[in-house]
């Protein structure tokens, strides 16, 4: 059969090796896989399935370096997940049971209790039995941390089957960046980086979840997902016609050949992986020196970050060699490996490493200040009716005292002419159009506080390329909101006093934990303005993966869905706001948001502030775009996110009340959580229609900069 397209050439500098203990894997998972029940009998494999699958070589290629018992152990996680999936789909994918596949899930976590002396049920199928022998064997030797985040990774592995399960097929061809976020989700990779910790050394629990150490895991999973995207185009696209597929979506999103497709996710792939060597190079060491490593923890996460690498190069040498694949042509030795030996050219090497150099700096050579605007605005979908609080005008009376007496508008980033121009009491009458007036003043000064925040971060410490700084301003921010009594610091200058008023007052009524709720919701956006500085001081445009997740941190998500929660009270278990269904609501929600910012703010950023964090111009950077294109592809996202938020309502929210049996009292509260994300769409759209901050006529007035002269005391103070 000839195949749709020549196979690109790879970056992938780290050669692929072979752990010398294949066979002994091989011979174990096959006996393993026989005692627990999965092979004759099962109804699902018999071993001549087994060994052309050959789980023993795709692990002895991704984990080369592990003695044998531990590849053993891989190997039979491995056979035990494929099989698992292989059983899923017999046993209720094809009937389908949904009744029967949630009672199957259902007892799965109790086979992972995080003590290993727990008794667990007995196992009534061979999932149950592979999954209680599994665990058994490997937590002895694994921290409580490693055992909470791998059964949690396994857990969300498993429940992405009843998504599936419950998900309506409509045929829908994904937006490019969704689809990049979206198949990370369902690829596992949380659970493959677990069992590279296993192979080769733990990470300290004091890093394990912090943003590198994520975006190490998370750019490891696209490459690994893209890679395969283009291996095996040709079985899932053109012969069991499956539309979610890297490829296809580039090709039917921009009209463009299957050719230059394959090429774009390759250059897509290729950023991921220049992401993941820049922030293992940069942020990695950045977060063991902030976090007091020791040199033993240290090693332990170099070790971990070159088992990742080295899963990278043996998945991609294991597809060079299945015959599930589409292969032919691909090269068997790497091109970033200079070659030796009589006849060999080092013109192609030059003419690659030319193009990979090009490839990197792409990120780094955009233009600022160029003219782009006046900002596009396309017809945007909101389903949903505006309604604005009666007692705004009040309130934008009492925002401006508010920020006179915090001092706010006399350091040189705001006056009283953008504070008018920002008109965010405006923005909280639509957001909360039922709330008391102390409950809206409360609001407009909560966003008046974050949003000079996001502005005094570049103008000055951006205008300094001040980092160091910036981290001292976002130890000391996070020093004013005191857990029990008063605040750590005496504030110096109007953040700190803002928000210590702000804390005081709005913790006043909580709980100890929604006070570390609320506390974890500030630091994140917070130390998210420290890493959009550190891009600025690069000069570094993101890619559209990491920029969007960052994105909802910058714009304060979690702190209003935090403030959004505590208003439903006890009523809905706090397990309901950790499921798939409603984190794709919230997720839906602040994408739509933070997108729609962008598309209104591109010429105030671009244009007259020499922005880089914008997803317009990220898209039309990553994927070689102009503006009009990159809008359309942010558009159509906005779009899909809109419909998502509409889906998750209509179909995954009924039944998710009904999996929890939650009470009338909880099914209520869950709605009015609902329309507290439907006024807050409908109510930052309306601000940005109505206020002076991006309208052009306004901009061209303004200087963007911060006065000098009147710059903050803290800069005085730090040099």
């Amino acid at each position: 059969m000839t195949q749709p397209f020549e196979l690109p050439h790879f970056y992938l500098p780290h050669p692929a090796r072979l752990n010398p203990h294949l066979d002994e894997a091989r011979a174990h998972s096959t006996a393993w896989a026989r005692e627990m029940g999965m092979l004759e009998g099962s109804g699902v494999w018999d071993q001549a399935d087994l060994e052309a699958h050959d789980y023993g070589l795709l692990c002895a290629y991704t984990h080369p370096d592990c003695d044998g018992p531990a590849l053993s152990l891989i190997t039979d996680w491995y056979v035990w997940v494929f099989f698992f999936d292989d059983h899923f789909l017999d046993m209720f994918k094809r009937t389908p049971d949904r009744a029967a596949g949630k009672a199957h899930l259902d007892r799965l976590p109790l086979f992972m209790p995080l003590d290993p002396s727990a008794p667990v049920p007995e196992p009534e199928n061979p999932v149950e039995a592979g999954l209680a022998d599994l665990w058994a064997r490997t937590v002895p030797v694994m921290s409580a941390d490693w055992r909470r985040r791998f059964a949690d990774a396994t857990e969300h592995l498993l429940n992405e089957s009843m998504w599936e399960l419950s998900n309506i097929d409509e045929g829908r061809i994904a937006n490019p960046v969704e689809y990049i976020e979206m198949r990370r989700k369902v690829g596992g990779a949380p659970w493959s980086a677990g069992l590279v910790e296993y192979a080769t050394a733990e990470v300290p629990a004091s890093v394990a979840e912090s943003r590198p150490l994520r975006v190490l895991m998370e750019t490891f999973s696209d490459a690994v997902h893209l890679r395969n995207d283009l291996f095996s185009y040709q079985r899932e696209v053109e012969e069991e016609g499956e539309n979610s597929n890297g490829v296809l979506v580039l090709e039917r999103f921009f009209g463009c050949s299957t050719q230059e497709a394959a090429e774009t996710v390759n250059n897509v792939l290729t950023s991921r992986l220049h992401q993941f060597e820049h922030t293992a190079l940069t942020e990695v060491p950045a977060v063991a020196l902030e976090n007091g490593l020791r040199p033993d923890e240290v090693a332990a996460v170099a070790a971990y970050t070159k088992g990742l690498q080295d899963w990278q190069s043996g998945g991609h040498e294991w597809h060079l060699r299945s015959s599930r694949y589409m292969n032919r042509g691909a090269r068997s030795e790497t091109p970033w490996r200079v070659p030796s030996g009589p006849g060999t050219s080092a013109a192609d090497v030059r003419a690659l490493l030319a193009s990979a150099g090009a490839d990197r700096l792409r990120a780094y050579t955009h233009v600022p200040y160029q003219k782009v605007g006046p900002s596009l605005l396309p017809e945007f979908h909101m389903p949903f009716p505006l309604a604005l609080s009666p007692h705004v005008d009040a309130s934008r009376r009492n925002l401006r005292t508010w920020c006179h007496t915090m001092g706010i508008l006399n350091e040189g980033v705001w006056d009283e002419d953008k504070l008018r121009a920002y008109d965010l009491a405006l923005c909280s009458a639509g957001l909360d159009p039922d709330a008391t007036p102390e409950a809206l003043d409360l609001s407009a000064q909560w966003l008046a506080w974050g949003t000079y925040g996001d502005d005094y971060y570049p103008l000055v410490y951006g205008h300094r390329r001040d980092l160091a700084a910036a981290r001292l301003t976002t130890a000391r921010l996070s020093q004013c909101m005191s857990l029990d009594g008063e605040p750590g610091i005496v504030p110096a200058d109007a953040m700190e006093r803002g928000l210590v008023d702000l804390w005081t007052r709005t913790t006043a009524p909580m709980s100890a934990e929604q006070r570390q709720t609320l506390k974890a919701a500030v630091d994140v956006m917070t130390e998210s303005w420290v890493w959009e500085l550190s891009n600025q001081l690069q000069h570094r445009v993101p890619d559209p993966v990491d920029y969007l997740e960052m994105r909802r941190a910058t714009f304060g998500s979690d702190l209003t869905l935090s403030m959004c929660r505590m208003g439903q009270g006890p009523a809905v278990p706090p397990e309901v706001y950790r499921t798939g269904p409603v984190r794709s609501l919230e997720n839906a929600a602040i994408d739509y948001a933070c997108l729609l910012n962008d598309v209104f703010s591109y010429q105030k950023e671009i244009e007259y502030e020499g922005e880089i964090h914008n997803a317009i111009l990220v898209v039309q950077n990553f994927f070689g775009v102009d503006y009009p294109a990159g809008l359309a592809v942010v558009h159509d996202l906005m779009t899909q996110r809109m419909q998502q938020f509409e889906h998750v309502i209509a179909h995954e929210l009924p039944v998710l009340y009904d999996d929890f049996q939650l009470s009338e009292e909880a099914r209520a509260a869950m709605d009015h959580y609902v329309l507290d994300l439907q006024n807050w769409l409908a109510g930052i759209l309306n601000w940005h229609r109505e206020v002076d901050r991006y309208q052009a006529e306004w901009l061209a007035g303004r200087a963007h900069g911060f006065v000098p002269g009147q710059a903050p005391g803290r800069l005085q103070l730090t040099g």
